[in-house]
């Protein structure tokens, strides 16, 4: 059911929640955990204008109140890079699509395993493409956390705060307005984990390894200062940074000390800065698509990973390195993570193939997203694309456009995609080792209470001139 208007809303939620001049209360959490949180979730994303500010607060007031919230990971970062605690990777899942109930999944598995070390993200492209607002984002993730009884910190991330590298030579200060009020969005909204990825800006044309990251290291920085700037009382949000675009040359030690030096040369003293680095080492975004639709097989450089890891953790007290582009990966290679002590593992086109072949998933509805993506993105099929290479790359666009009718799988279609996404999330989880995790984070992560935030004023980095 989705409500109508806001009266429905309040007697919707009647014997479940207590609704008094914006302050919420828990009546009954198992009258909430029943049909009411499904309501107040679909209503805030499928309601009318009036409908989802009032479902989006209801569900974030009874989160905060039932002890679900959103949660920097940093502390047990801070933990991780100084050597108290080892032997796991945390997966970072990016949810394109049927948020609420691939989180509902997510949280089903942690709670089998008892882990607690998961971050559940949505990249900055992915916003756009899914049609996923940072505050309907939060809203899925913690209605479903409070449905499956997930009693841990939801650490909810914003991956790939990416720079534009064309519009940032035309404009430096007009992008990286943008890139602020889009951190100023997430933080508000309840995005306390947030990844700075202003590598696009590195340019290996220049004659120093310094000269090329430089950019890169000084933009980051403007990004975190703001950070601090706006960050809640009592919350410090974990940063990190990255030296290569996923997809090019695997990174090296140069890069990684370049970076790491002229960052920590321009953060203000005594500023917590960036807590983990990306960097790349053979993957790609979504893999390789060869002309019949299969993904190539990948070499990855876990050596790499294991250096740089080593390096960032000895010398500059990081907590690690950041794997991205791993979900296409063979499962047998997940193990491989943690033995090479790797921070974080990105997780996201998978799951995305997962439901979209399907044997399940409608024949009639997959034909009608494929003609969207030949009609809406022709100008991203080059000449030698065959249908399968141009419908895999093209079709993470169609899950906005058609997240309803996604949303709205007949039950018995729904049910099995989301066991098998179950399955596959289940299967990660014990091959990245976090079993048993959720002791480890309460050691560390102390949630904090979050007032639900109101409306800030537009982003600015004031007398930013560029990096030179």
């Amino acid at each position: 059911m989705v409500y109508a208007n806001r009266s429905e809303v309040l007697t919707g939620i009647a014997g479940a929640l207590a609704y008094r001049d914006g302050t919420v209360s828990v009546a009954n959490a198992d009258a909430l955990r029943g049909t009411v949180i499904d309501e107040l979730v679909w209503s805030a994303v499928f309601g009318t204008d009036d409908v989802k500010p009032l479902c989006k607060e209801l569900v974030w007031k009874a989160a905060q109140e039932l002890g679900v919230l959103p949660s920097s990971i940093l502390q047990l970062y801070t933990a991780i890079g100084a050597g108290q605690v080892s032997g796991f990777s945390v997966p970072a899942i990016n949810i394109r699509l049927l948020n609420y109930d691939f989180s509902r999944a997510i949280f089903r598995a942690a709670n089998r395993l008892n882990a607690g070390a998961i971050i559940l993200e949505i990249a900055r492209s992915e916003m756009g493409y899914t049609q996923q607002p940072q505050d309907e984002f939060v809203t899925c993730v913690l209605g479903a956390a409070i449905k499956e009884k997930y009693d841990m910190p939801v650490f909810i991330q914003g991956d790939h705060f990416q720079v534009n590298a064309k519009k940032y030579k035309e404009n430096p200060q007009k992008e990286l307005d943008g890139v602020l009020d889009l951190i100023r969005k997430s933080v508000a909204a309840g995005f306390y984990n947030i990844d700075l990825d202003t590598s696009t800006l590195v340019d290996e044309s220049r004659p120093t390894m310094d000269e090329q990251q430089k950019d890169n290291y000084t933009v980051a920085v403007e990004m975190t200062k703001y950070i601090r700037s706006i960050q809640p009382k009592g919350v410090e949000v974990s940063c990190g940074g990255e030296i290569g675009e996923i997809g090019k040359h695997n990174s090296n030690e140069q890069e990684l000390v370049a970076y790491m030096e002229g960052y920590n040369r321009l953060l203000p003293r005594g500023m917590h800065g960036i807590s983990k680095m990306a960097i790349q080492t053979g993957t790609s975004h979504g893999g390789t698509v060869t002309a019949d639709g299969t993904l190539a097989a990948v070499k990855l450089d876990f050596a790499t990973i294991e250096k740089l890891t080593k390096i960032a953790r000895e010398k500059y007290k990081l907590a690690g390195c950041v794997q991205h582009g791993a979900s296409t990966l063979p499962v047998d290679m997940f193990d491989k993570f943690p033995a090479v002590h790797t921070l974080e593992v990105h997780l996201a086109t998978d799951f995305q193939n997962i439901v979209f072949d399907h044997p399940k998933f409608p024949a009639d509805l997959k034909k009608e997203m494929y003609a969207w993506c030949d009609a809406n993105c022709a100008d991203e099929r080059k000449a030698t694309d065959t249908d399968q290479q141009f419908h895999y790359k093209t079709r993470k666009k169609a899950n906005g456009p058609f997240k309803k009718q996604i949303w709205n799988l007949p039950a018995d279609v729904k049910a099995a995609v989301i066991g098998d996404l179950e399955k596959r999330v289940q299967t990660i989880f014990e091959k990245l080792n976090i079993r048993g995790t959720k002791d480890v984070v309460r050691r560390f992560v102390t949630p904090v209470k979050v007032a639900m935030a109101a409306t800030a004023p537009a982003a600015r980095a004031e007398h930013f001139d560029g990096a030179d």
